[in-house]
């Protein structure tokens, strides 16, 4: 399989992980990891846009669930979605 194939295979995969976890009730922390992955291959195959509001939506879930002391990583990755998209006045 050439590395888009794999990609789109991987991005099937993560959507019906994310979809049976949340029918499920999968833990809030799993349901969160797996948006954050699903994030990263909408960023690799070009999907900008929806990897930013999957990692906004994760920020938000860890803030909730971790509060402010344990959410660098989310805040982080959110920041750099937006720094990509040159949405700097939204990363402060």
């Amino acid at each position: 399989l050439s590395a888009a194939d794999r990609l789109e295979d991987e991005l099937s995969a993560r959507e019906a992980e994310l979809s049976t976890l949340r029918r499920l009730g999968g833990t809030p922390d799993n349901i969160l990891s797996v948006m954050s992955n699903l994030a990263c291959t909408y960023e690799l195959i070009g999907r900008s846009n929806e990897a930013l509001s999957l990692r906004k939506d994760v920020y938000s879930g860890r803030l909730k669930l971790d509060g402010e002391e344990d959410i660098l990583n989310a805040a982080n990755n959110y920041a750099t979605s937006l720094a990509a998209l040159k949405r700097f006045e939204e990363a402060k």
